[in-house]
Parts: C-alpha cells; structure tokens; sequence
C-alpha cells in the first residue's frame, strides 16, 4: 500500500513563498494498493493535480471516500477532469447530512450550480455513483476494506480505516477529541465525563496499532483555548491518540492556513523535544509525501 499527501492545509489554499515546503492545498489522500486499487480520500484542492496525473492512464477507476463536505475537503472535486470523460468509473462516498437532510449527491451537486461554477454535476460525463455510508459499514475496494467510523466535528464527519494484505492506515478527517461541556463541580459533569470517555474509547479501540495515521491538529496548545469547539485537534491531542492506541506513526496535518512553513518547523521541534512522547513516530504532513506500508 502506498499513501501519497496530496493536499495537507486546512480551511483554504495558500499558494505562496510561505508555503512552499508543506503545501497550500487542502486535504487529499491517495492511496494505491499493492494490487493498484485507487483509493482517494477528501476531494481538497489538491484532488486537482491529482485527476491531473490520472489522466495520463485512461480509463480511470478510482473510488473516493468523503470525511465531510466543508468546502476544504470538496472544493477541488468540480476541477477533478477524470469526473468529465466517458468510460471513467468513479464510485463516491460519504455521509447523509441529517441535520439539513441531504444526500451526498445533492450536496455535491449543489456547489456546481449555476451560481458557484460554469458546469453542472449533470454534465459530468464519466460514470459515477454516490453513495451514502452508515457508521461501520464496511466497503471492499478490490484488495482493501475501508470503514468509516463517526468521530467529533461540528458536521457529521467520517474517519476512514483503510485495511489492505495485513496493512492498515487511518485518516481522521477533522477531529476535535470531546470535551466535557460542564465544569466539575456541576451535577451532570460526572455523567458526561462518561459519554466523553465512552467516546475516545470507541475511537481508541478502532486505531488500536494501526500502521499509520494522518490526524487533524490545527491548532498549538497554546492556540486551542481560543479555538474550543471549532472542530480541531492539537498536536497534543493526537500525542495522547497515539499513546492509547500504540499506533506506528502519526502525520500531524490540517495546517492552518496561517502557518508558515518555518512556523510548521518550529513547532515541530518544540513537539519533538518533549520528554513524555510515546514509542510512535511523528511527522509534519507534506504535500508529495509518499508513505509505503
């Protein structure tokens, strides 16, 4: 299996000198299998040279798992040129949006209207299916299954497992680990603290030693009091996921768009010299990584 970072910034593009060693494009994961299934998860700006590089092999056949559908993560879906040509077959997943009650169709569709882009979803011509996951439902792509599991963001968002010849890698998508929502002496804290708990647990028990993950941090500890409930991890967040789940190695990633690259370098050294840091081994998330299991 060999995953490729396609896009590692969060919220929005920042092409720029900044931003040249980790990249400006938003979140994109390919992953090939070693029998050369295509796995692609989020469709950021960087699906774009992505379906770029694809069409050098016609016909593509590729299968596209959604975390969410905040724009970071779909925005660079309409600009996919693989979804143009006839004969490509393109299978898409994701969640139905229960709070606005929408298919994952329509709400793919609807950023291609008139209003926001010059071609319609109707006019894509390549072959292409929507489908609406459930929590643990499983799907077989070739030599690999990819579950989804649910975990905290502010939407309903997917973390996806991708298991293939013994191998298994993780994507969070964007996660903010639970938080008590009640302050300790309050009566219904105790029994929130079990939800909370309850929660991570879930979340720990479906990573538990897998090979790699890439995981959410946007955020500094310094930075997070201020960012509460907006939907993000810390780095500190995803130390304590690898700790409790004995994971191999951890890509911190959805760089805010802020950051600089020497930003990005800094407070990975700051990360790095901590004493308290378990066996896992941790790396800043660049675009044009290429991890092989």
């Amino acid at each position: 299996m060999i995953i490729n970072l396609r896009g590692v910034r969060g919220s929005i593009p920042v092409p720029g000198k900044d931003t040249v060693k980790y990249g400006g494009n938003t979140t994109c994961i390919e992953i090939t299998t070693d029998e050369g299934d295509k796995i692609i998860i989020d469709g950021g700006s960087g699906i774009r040279p992505l379906g770029n590089e694809l069409m050098k092999q016609l016909p593509v056949s590729c299968s596209i798992f959604i975390t969410h559908t905040h724009w970071d993560h779909i925005q660079g879906l309409p600009f996919f040129l693989p979804l143009f040509v006839p004969g490509n077959n393109i299978d898409i997943y994701g969640s139905f949006d229960p709070v606005y009650m929408k298919d994952l169709k329509t709400i793919l569709a609807q950023q291609m209207e008139y209003c926001y882009f010059p071609v319609r979803e109707s006019e894509l011509n390549a072959n292409i299916s929507y489908n609406n996951l459930k929590e643990g439902e499983a799907i077989t792509v070739g030599s690999a299954i990819v579950t989804p599991l649910l975990i905290n963001h502010p939407v309903l968002n997917f973390g996806y497992k991708v298991e293939s010849n013994g191998k298994s890698f993780f994507f969070t998508g964007d996660y903010e680990p639970p938080l008590n929502i009640y302050e300790p002496e309050d009566e219904a804290y105790a029994e929130y603290q079990r939800l909370v708990d309850q929660q991570k647990k879930i979340l720990t028990d479906f990573i538990q030693g897998v090979d790699v993950v890439v995981a959410d941090c946007q955020y500094t500890r310094d930075e997070y009091p201020s960012k509460k409930g907006w939907g993000h991890g810390t780095h500190d967040s995803c130390i304590e996921m690898a700790r409790d789940a004995n994971l191999g190695a951890l890509y911190f990633t959805h760089h805010d768009p802020t950051r600089t690259d020497q930003e990005l370098d800094s407070i990975y050294d700051d990360v790095m010299s901590r004493s308290d840091l378990p066996p896992t081994k941790f790396f800043i998330a660049m675009e044009g990584t290429e991890i092989k299991l």
